[in-house]
């Protein structure tokens, strides 16, 4: 996929280090995302560039810098912990995470490469059908996104910007968590953070305040509804506006014709506004949601038993 240039991206032929840019993937609030190519391996990978774009400008000559003095101090904040990051997320190795492969400097602005993965956005994916993914995609799909995202939580890291736009699917239905630009770890405070992450119908409550205590269970609110997209083809209502007055209709009425109580309850559970009714831990969320259920289809029965994160 390619984005519309902005004006702030490098543009192909750029060289870093040996990699060369050849488009761009994406862009937004914390930094750039290209595709690119590694010239000493010869393979394509994914290059994403720290590129606060309120805070920073970039120069005739590809350079990054502070928009001004008083954009300065939380630029080059957000520069010490995106390679901070990198450093811890360059060590996370699983199927169902983007790997980091290298991290460095460049244009006086910070640098992650990534491997490359042929495959399609969960969020177009979604699109193109208007929702209506099956059961058999969805827990095809989640359970092993979930082992990610446990991975995550156990090396002491949240995610905090899980949503359809950040997951991608490849060949044979692998899903693969993407964008840990908002990562942030569990022992600090938020108040540190350059930019705050918000991302209206899969933030829940406790994200819009920077004092708000986050944990596991943010995460796995975004998940639910991220499945919940899955299923109606739109974005859930933000949790400010449920905060306000609560017109989701709990999933379990509003579908149960056509998927099973289990995967309704979890995904129910999952987006409970109150932090503490919801699963605690990704094991709290699994439990339920692995549970076989009837439908008449033995697939996913088959299926639990033979991936990797059963054995």
């Amino acid at each position: 996929m390619t984005g519309k240039r902005k004006g702030l991206d490098l543009p192909p032929g750029t060289s870093l280090e040996h990699y060369r840019i050849e488009s761009t993937l994406s862009a937004g609030g914390f930094g750039i995302v290209y595709l690119a190519h590694d010239l000493k391996k010869d393979k394509q990978i994914v290059i994403k560039e720290y590129m606060p774009n309120k805070l920073a400008q970039r120069m005739p000559d590809g350079g990054v810098m502070p928009r001004g003095e008083q954009q300065a101090e939380h630029h080059n904040e957000g520069m010490r912990l995106f390679l901070q990051e990198a450093a811890a997320l360059i060590k996370l190795k699983h199927p169902n995470i983007v790997r980091v492969l290298n991290f460095f400097r460049a244009n006086d602005t910070a640098y992650m490469v990534m491997e490359y993965r042929p495959g399609k956005n969960l969020q177009r994916y979604i699109g193109k059908r208007s929702g209506n993914l099956s059961e058999t995609f969805l827990r095809t799909v989640f359970p092993p996104l979930l082992e990610g995202l446990r991975l995550v939580h156990e090396t002491g890291f949240l995610h905090l910007d899980i949503k359809p736009g950040n997951i991608h699917i490849c060949p044979g239905g692998v899903p693969l968590l993407l964008d840990f630009g908002a990562v942030h770890p569990r022992s600090a405070s938020r108040k540190r953070q350059v930019t705050q992450v918000v991302t209206p119908g899969f933030s829940p409550i406790e994200q819009y305040d920077l004092s708000g205590y986050v944990g596991p269970w943010t995460d796995i609110y975004a998940i639910g509804a991220t499945m919940r997209a899955c299923i109606e083809g739109t974005t859930p209502l933000s949790a400010r506006e449920r905060l306000e007055q609560d017109k989701l209709r709990p999933a379990a009425k509003r579908h149960k014709r056509r998927y099973s109580p289990e995967l309704l309850g979890a995904l129910d559970w999952a987006m409970e506004l109150d932090p503490l009714l919801r699963p605690q831990s990704v094991d709290e969320f699994m439990e339920p949601l692995l549970q076989v259920n009837d439908l008449g289809d033995d697939i996913f029965s088959r299926l639990v038993g033979s991936l990797p994160w059963r054995r």
